[in-house]
């Protein structure tokens, strides 16, 4: 509910990492599945989880590539996912409910950011929003016996400011005309929200907690691929030189402070009692319904109301179940 969209006090700040947000939990015993947990933010997501005790399952489409990365991180293993597969769905959580493991937290990561050409999956659904939310809509579905089993759970699914500047197409969902990867990125993000929304409404008296964390902007160290280099500048995430800014303060993170807040919805007892918000800088977030501009000196990514529309959630839900039927 909106009512509840507003900061806690957590003490953590926008420069906090993932370290930070963990330091004196004891994960030992629970159960933690990452999908993607292998990238860039997702490994550090995982090596976070994992060095607090966490028994982490990495999803990811790529096995191979996935033990490579995480070599040397322990409480770790690997299974074999792709999102805008049903069936590679089907089979991964099944195998997860035959273990008779519960689940304690869902961490919904992978995500496929700015395709610059339009795809559809196999179903012809476009890739971002097959990916981001449809795969994370049926694959969360399905884990819901192990999550009810944790006794007490979360499901944290990583979006972006970008959902406040994301409206769902409902009668062009897949972008058949019109397409732009920044607006098909922006409502698959939109779309995480909205998740969010009705999987807490659904699922909260069965002790599973949603919510939606925004990690900031993350681009990483570099060096950057000659080819982003002007957009980066233009979004000031480089400087003249082409070294990466880090300004926490204005959004734009470390990899360890990107990780901060999906760990923080993920497990932290501060958020103990509440769900379906969005996330920032390792606390609730500000409700701020201003239209405010994208610059490179101020990139907006406080929750507003139409990305916690009720309404709305309950109808991507409704249209989301017809997608995979």
């Amino acid at each position: 509910m909106t009512r509840d969209q507003r900061p806690l006090g957590s003490g953590f700040t926008a420069a906090s990492t993932s370290t930070d947000v963990i330091d004196g939990l004891d994960l030992t015993g629970r159960n933690v599945i990452v999908t993607g947990g292998h990238g860039r933010l997702g490994r550090e997501i995982t090596r976070t989880l994992a060095a607090a005790g966490a028994s982490v399952t990495v999803a990811s489409r790529d096995p191979h590539r996935a033990r490579s990365a995480l070599t040397g991180i322990e409480h770790v293993q690997v299974e074999q996912l792709d999102l805008t597969d049903p069936a590679s769905i089907d089979a991964f959580t099944r195998g997860w409910i035959r273990t008779g493991r519960p689940l304690h937290a869902l961490v919904n990561n992978a995500a496929v950011m700015f395709s610059p050409e339009l795809r559809h999956d196999a179903r012809g659904n476009e890739i971002s929003f097959s990916t981001s939310h449809l795969g994370h809509f049926q694959l969360t579905r399905s884990l819901v016996p192990a999550l009810i089993q944790a006794s007490g759970s979360r499901v944290l699914t990583v979006t972006s400011g970008a959902a406040r500047f994301g409206g769902i197409r409902w009668d062009e969902l897949a972008f058949r005309t019109g397409y732009d990867g920044g607006t098909a990125y922006a409502q698959s993000k939109r779309a995480n929200v909205l998740f969010t929304v009705e999987l807490d409404r659904r699922h909260a008296d069965d002790g599973i907690r949603a919510f939606a964390a925004h990690p900031g902007v993350v681009i990483g160290p570099g060096p950057h691929h000659p080819d982003a280099l002007a957009s980066y500048r233009a979004q000031g995430l480089v400087d003249e030189n082409g070294a990466t800014v880090i300004d926490p303060g204005a959004g734009k993170k470390t990899v360890a402070q990107g990780a901060a807040t999906p760990v923080f919805g993920a497990v932290s007892p501060v958020l103990d009692g509440f769900g379906g918000l969005y996330l920032k800088d390792s606390d609730v977030a500000v409700l701020d319904d201003t239209v405010r501009p994208l610059t490179a000196g101020s990139i907006p990514s406080d929750a507003n109301s139409a990305m916690l529309d009720p309404a709305d959630a309950e109808r991507l839900w409704a249209v989301s179940e017809q997608l995979l039927a």
